[in-house]
């Protein structure tokens, strides 16, 4: 072996002892000292799965990473194939600079992307490349490994801090969305002269601005409420947003209306009715939507269906923030769109009764995801799942993620043999939509 080749052997050994004793917050630095050289750059930009704490961090250059941005990031790792090194450009602020990209996800990880912000213009040669795609790889363990060590309690309070961040985003892009909604409503209504339109709308801003006033008050308990009465809380409201709108609104109501409801599972069950209506009315063809909630068996069952093109996607960004609200909540969304018949957004908020103690396993797949899982046992892709299910592959991906979630498991191939075990459920036949 030539010493110039045992050399940058003994270097790279060097390096992952580095990496390997790296603490959490360390990995990052660590990693851009040992690659300097290897790979000259200004900034490391990581976004990981496995990082609850922080999903996202850099290190490096402060004007380069204080303009990263998640969505960036994850519009990359879309470009970047794990294990195989990818050279292009990422838009910092008003400039687009050059970047070697990595992708890693070992087993058991949610998959991680590094992008290494380039010093010069030239993309690094595919030897060097490679060693950094091996270097990440590590990185990516040790960061896995030290988050599953982190203390429980630590977590936890990361997990609902999180989560309750996501929920107060959620609901104020919401709400800001509504009032708008309703806004353009009033003054494009054909309906209105234009002296009432004005007034109308100027009604509906102040009455925006009283709202936001007392939400801006420090925050209160929220005490129990009927299902009758969060019902019709949600009704009225609902009522205003769709005044101007062209949308027929029928509102189906609960059938134990006196049922007790935490006040805290009856804010987010109206939250979530307002953002799945105004994710719906953002689609041309709808003129009608359906808002019934059912509370039953330790269940408060919220649906919101329309009869537009049915091609909402389970990755609409008014999705995720609903079903970011659901998390803290430990309640659930399910999204069924069927192309030319419609959409339907289920919201399903535990009320504290436990499930029977001999359950089936995959009861707790609702019938689409059933479905989606038979085509998993079938050793059907994304795409021919889409077709023979007619909705959209993120439709699919969207439900396959929900089955591992739900049944514990963390590849298809475990999904698959685990409903071949159990065999078929019995009574899942779908429930015809009126």
């Amino acid at each position: 072996m030539a010493m110039g080749e045992w050399a940058g052997t003994e270097h790279a050994l060097t390096a992952v002892g580095t990496l390997l004793q790296a603490p959490l917050s360390e990995v990052l630095p660590r990693l851009s000292a040992v690659t300097a050289d290897l790979v000259p750059h200004d900034a490391l930009l990581m976004l990981t799965g496995d990082c609850i704490a922080a999903p996202l961090r850099s290190c490096g250059d402060a004007e380069l990473t204080e303009r990263a941005d998640a969505a960036e990031l994850t519009r990359l790792a879309e470009e970047v194939q794990v294990g195989e090194p990818w050279c292009g450009g990422i838009t910092l602020g008003p400039a687009t600079r050059p970047v070697l990209a990595v992708a890693s996800s070992p087993p058991g990880s949610a998959g991680s992307l590094l992008a290494f912000v380039l010093s010069g213009e030239g993309s690094p040669e595919p030897g060097r490349c490679r060693l950094a795609q091996h270097l990440w790889d590590l990185a990516v363990i040790q960061i896995r490994t030290l988050n599953a060590q982190m203390e429980p309690g630590v977590l936890e309070r990361s997990r609902i801090a999180a989560g309750e961040r996501e929920r107060a985003v959620a609901e104020l892009a919401d709400a800001h969305a509504a009032t708008l909604t309703t806004l353009l409503g009033a003054l494009r209504s054909r309906d209105l002269p234009d002296g009432t339109a004005r007034r109308t709308a100027t009604d509906i801003a102040a009455a925006a601005l009283v709202e936001l006033r007392a939400d801006g008050e420090p925050a209160r308990d929220l005490g129990e409420e009927t299902v009758g009465g969060a019902f019709a809380q949600m009704a009225d409201k609902l009522v205003l947003l769709m005044r101007h709108h062209r949308a027929h609104l029928e509102l189906a109501e609960p059938a134990h209306p006196g049922r007790p409801l935490p006040g805290n599972v009856a804010n987010a069950a109206r939250a979530t009715v307002r953002g799945a209506v105004l994710a719906l009315l953002d689609h041309a063809g709808v003129t009608r939507i359906r808002v019934a909630w059912e509370a039953e068996k330790g269940t408060l069952c919220v649906r919101v269906r329309d009869d537009g093109p049915g091609v909402l996607d389970a990755e609409d960004p008014v999705v995720l923030r609903l079903a970011a609200r659901l998390r803290p909540l430990e309640a659930r969304l399910d999204l069924d769109a069927v192309p030319g018949w419609g959409t339907t957004i289920t919201a399903r908020f535990p009320l504290g009764a436990a499930a029977p103690a001999q359950a089936h396993p995959l009861a707790r797949l609702n019938p689409r995801e059933v479905e989606v899982l038979d085509q998993l046992t079938r050793g059907r892709r994304n795409r021919q799942i889409a077709e023979r299910l007619h909705i959209s592959e993120h439709t699919v991906k969207y439900h396959v993620a929900n089955v591992l979630d739900k049944l514990g498991v963390s590849s298809r191939g475990e999904a698959a043999a685990m409903a071949r075990e159990l065999g078929p459920l019995p009574d899942l036949s779908r429930t015809a939509v009126s």
